[in-house]
């Protein structure tokens, strides 16, 4: 597995590299795993309605409906092989339960509503998009980012929830932190090598 770490860009510049980078999967053959974050904004996947908010929207060639992307919140785009996509999304599902069984939180997955959640709060949203055999977009975990931007429009227009973070519910992990043991897992239930 190919890491590549890039710190914070605005959305469309790390949407025009995550081609570039599912590009050079197809050609390498090799799993690569972004890590990244960006500007405060909201993206809207295929299925979003059209609204106008008073917020920086980009649309995203994604699944689900809107997201909010805001410094603190580690970003994870998969460029990966994918012949059975359902047994990707379980994996990519499993490696971040992993994670989160270990914290002092009950959090659990909504297959209706893709994303882990706290009673009502989202904490992570899963979305993602298949292009010649390998995967494109991935999963959002917010550590610690600024909620009241967030919770301007609710998680995935949906009714009732609210987003949250780990910092919020108490954890307190540095992102890098989260990186690591997230990368990790990810590894193992890949069986990809560091």
């Amino acid at each position: 597995m190919i890491l590549h770490r890039w710190g914070e860009l605005p959305y469309p510049e790390a949407m025009e590299k995550m081609e570039q980078v599912h590009k050079a999967a197809k050609e390498d053959g090799q799993n690569h795993l972004i890590l990244t974050e960006h500007p405060p904004c909201f993206t809207v996947g295929q299925e979003a309605w059209q609204e106008q908010w008073d917020v920086p929207v980009y649309k995203s060639s994604r699944g689900g409906s809107v997201t909010c992307h805001a410094p603190g919140q580690n970003i994870y785009y998969f460029c990966f092989h994918v012949k059975n996509p359902p047994l990707f999304f379980r994996k990519v599902q499993k490696a971040f339960s992993r994670f989160f069984h270990k914290l002092p939180l009950s959090i659990h997955f909504d297959k209706h509503n893709p994303g882990f959640y706290i009673q009502n709060r989202k904490l992570c949203s899963l979305g993602f998009r298949y292009k010649e055999g390998v995967s494109l977009h991935g999963v959002s975990l917010n550590v610690d980012v600024d909620l009241d931007f967030c919770n301007q429009l609710p998680p995935c227009n949906l009714q009732g929830i609210t987003a949250t973070s780990l910092f919020a519910e108490g954890v307190k992990l540095l992102p890098d932190d989260v990186d690591e043991k997230i990368v990790t897992h990810i590894a193992e239930v890949f069986d990809e090598p560091l």
